[in-house]
């Protein structure tokens, strides 16, 4: 049994136009003087139970940053097999990577905008999930602290509070999430349409496990992520 990691980077960043560098997907664009993907790759590097790293990108990208990569060592490997959502990316990786992986190994599917995950959450993530024999696997998560509301959009294009919804028991997921080769594959030929792995996972009638990180861990979505994320890097540089 090993562990392996998986970043699927294939998408465009629509949100997250940022005038000067508009023509680069998101996860490419500089933040804290590297490319963003960057970040979580060379994290995911320093993990010592991970025996490598797939990215999987879109056979048409011209942008990877191959030189700025290579420093990161061997253990990155690229496949180009990217699909039209994050799922089919995850998917088509999945499949790429048959050879190099068994059914019972562990797959860490990590967001390419998430540049600030820290070695520390990565393998309590790890640690959590083997200390539970009877795990399926389980993800990152946040408990949510804020009063949530369900909004109405009204004809004139103002937005109204239609209810607001308990947020006892609700978590925020993140990433990594962890879950055995075999079992997610199948978790997502069954449920393809899944915005992250977790739920595809759910779609088996399984229940991933919740592990405590917080909210550093951010996905960097808009403007504003990409500037809070950025400080949070250099905070630690500077450390």
């Amino acid at each position: 049994m090993s562990y392996f990691a998986l970043i699927p980077a294939a998408g465009s960043g629509s949100r997250m136009a940022v005038a000067a560098e508009a023509s680069l997907p998101k996860q490419y664009l500089p933040l804290a003087g590297r490319p963003m993907i960057w970040h979580a790759l060379a994290t995911l590097c320093q993990v010592p139970a991970i025996e490598k790293i797939f990215v999987v990108l879109n056979s048409e990208d011209r942008d990877w940053p191959q030189a700025e990569m290579a420093v990161l060592g061997s253990k990155l490997v690229v496949v180009r097999c990217g699909g039209a959502t994050r799922a089919a990316s995850v998917s088509n990786g999945l499949q790429a990577i048959s050879a190099q992986v068994t059914a019972d190994d562990w797959i860490l599917v990590h967001d390419a905008a998430r540049p600030c995950v820290t070695v520390a959450q990565i393998e309590n993530l790890i640690a959590a999930i083997a200390a539970d024999a009877a795990s399926v696997g389980g993800l990152l998560a946040m408990p949510l602290a804020d009063t949530l509301k369900r909004g109405d959009r009204q004809a004139t294009d103002r937005t109204y509070v239609a209810a607001t919804v308990p947020r006892e028991g609700l978590w925020q997921a993140q990433t990594p999430q962890m879950f055995r080769y075999a079992v997610l594959r199948k978790a997502l030929d069954i449920a393809p349409q899944v915005t992250d792995e977790a739920s595809a996972i759910e779609a088996l009638g399984l229940q991933p496990q919740l592990i405590g990180a917080d909210a550093t861990n951010l996905k960097v979505t808009y403007p504003a992520d990409f500037k809070l994320a950025e400080m949070i890097l250099l905070s630690r540089a500077t450390l």
